[in-house]
């Protein structure tokens, strides 16, 4: 017994011309059309299914039909409701029909046409180029997206719609975005200008030791690491701007309740620009700079110690880039001074150990000649072999320990094999600082 009514059949029969059809084939011609049916729905099932649906929709029915190689139903694909209108063709026999919309012909030829669409065309464009959006036409500008914030959102935001709807009254607010409290911006206007100032010692102070303890100041990062890096590219000739800008580094990495990770790497250019420059400061002190070099690399050391978790890669690059600085021949004293003094403090005696000792020995023709000259470079060369130095004192410190009998003073043999190894002027340098034990070490590297 078929679930389908026979009398379909026979009614569809008569439209196409059949007049009388047997009971036997009523009942067959119903049995394949329910089986029929039945194929249609479970194959619209699984497209339903596999749209994380629970609602069959009239494109699950299309694409079964599809599959099944079947012509698909036309004009259903619409989200707008239908609207059935019904006629009575006798007693008890409804019929129901899609209305169709009545159309005014003399609205229709009157209305004025349509705009013709444009061509469609691809272009490619970069929306943004490591992290930073370039300033091209395709790209909104920064106005253009603060506009776009402060457009309202929700169901009453378009007024047109909203009068469609039968909302006209409904009174829209602008969503406004709110980055910064007036207390925060007032505060960082007050550091600044704190920092800036030359003339107030204590003003300097008081900021610094407000940014090292305050707790709530993680809204101000961003904006402090912007001002760092715009006041060290445009101060690279004030010693004092930059001497600032390395100490409001260093209050911002001492704060515990700052979270700086995200941050470290728009932190570190700056430091690296005061740590191996070219030229910082005025030319009239040609040593009045160093110190700010010493401040650099004792904070890059203190991110290489506290956030080389977070960054694998932030070690090696950092020594790279003071590697490559201190064998080039053609930077200043001053940037192989700081290149130097950052690669011990990135790594300690195993980067001593293994960048700076085995390339002392060509790096001593680069400061030869302004050691034994007395032009104004000696005074540079002069720091430069003290941090060089001091750098391999950290050997000493990581070496072992002599045993006893070796005498306070390297002998002759000592003398030549240092001399040797790391050339005759930071050789001999080391020989006469009398330290037998940094002598081993250097040798044992």
């Amino acid at each position: 017994m078929s679930v389908w009514n026979p009398d379909n059949i026979k009614d569809v029969a008569e439209s196409v011309g059949i007049a009388s059809l047997s009971d036997d084939v009523l009942q067959a011609l119903s049995s394949d059309v329910e089986y029929r049916l039945s194929q249609v729905l479970e194959e619209a099932l699984k497209f339903m299914r596999h749209s994380k649906r629970t609602t069959l929709w009239t494109q699950d029915i299309a694409q079964a039909l599809r599959v099944l190689d079947v012509e698909p139903l036309y004009g259903y694909e619409s989200t707008r409701p239908l609207r059935f209108g019904e006629a009575s063709i006798g007693p008890g026999q409804p019929l129901f029909y899609v209305e169709d919309e009545e159309v005014d012909f003399e609205k229709l030829i009157n209305a004025p046409l349509p705009k013709v669409p444009r061509e469609i065309s691809f272009t490619a464009h970069w929306l943004a180029v490591e992290g930073v959006q370039p300033s091209i036409p395709q790209n909104p500008t920064t106005a253009d997206s603060r506009n776009q914030e402060l457009v309202p959102k929700g169901p009453g935001a378009n007024p047109n719609l909203a009068a469609f709807s039968g909302n006209d009254n409904v009174t829209v607010k602008p969503l406004v975005k709110h980055i910064l409290s007036k207390e925060l911006q007032l505060y960082f206007e007050k550091i600044c200008s704190a920092l800036l100032d030359e003339t107030n010692d204590e003003y300097q102070v008081a900021a610094l030791a407000s940014l090292r303890s305050d707790p709530g100041l993680h809204q101000l990062v961003p904006y402090f690491v912007q001002f760092i890096a715009e006041k060290v590219t445009h101060k690279l000739k004030d010693l004092f701007t930059l001497t600032q800008m390395m100490q409001l580094t260093s209050a911002m990495l001492d704060n515990e309740s700052l979270y700086v990770d995200p941050y470290i790497a728009s932190i570190v250019p700056p430091i690296l620009t005061c740590l191996i420059g070219r030229h910082l400061g005025s030319p009239t002190g040609p040593v009045s700079h160093y110190p700010l070099r010493n401040l650099s690399a004792s904070l890059l050391g203190l991110i290489c110690k506290k956030y080389v978790k977070s960054s694998h890669t932030l070690k090696p690059r950092l020594a790279r880039t003071c590697l490559k600085h201190f064998l080039d021949p053609t930077k200043p004293l001053g940037a192989h001074y700081g290149a130097i003094i950052g690669l011990q403090a990135i790594g300690g005696p195993e980067v001593v150990r293994a960048l700076i000792l085995p390339n002392l020995r060509d790096y001593e023709g680069v400061v030869r000649d302004e050691i034994e000259g007395e032009g104004p470079k000696k005074a540079e060369a002069e720091m430069v072999i003290g941090a060089i130095l001091t750098a391999l004192g950290t050997l000493e410190e990581d070496g072992v320990r002599l045993t006893n009998g070796q005498t306070a003073k390297a002998g002759e043999e000592m003398r030549a094999k240092i001399v040797e190894k790391i050339g005759e002027l930071f050789g001999s340098r080391v020989a006469d600082l009398g330290r037998p034990r940094l002598v081993r070490a250097i040798l044992e590297a």
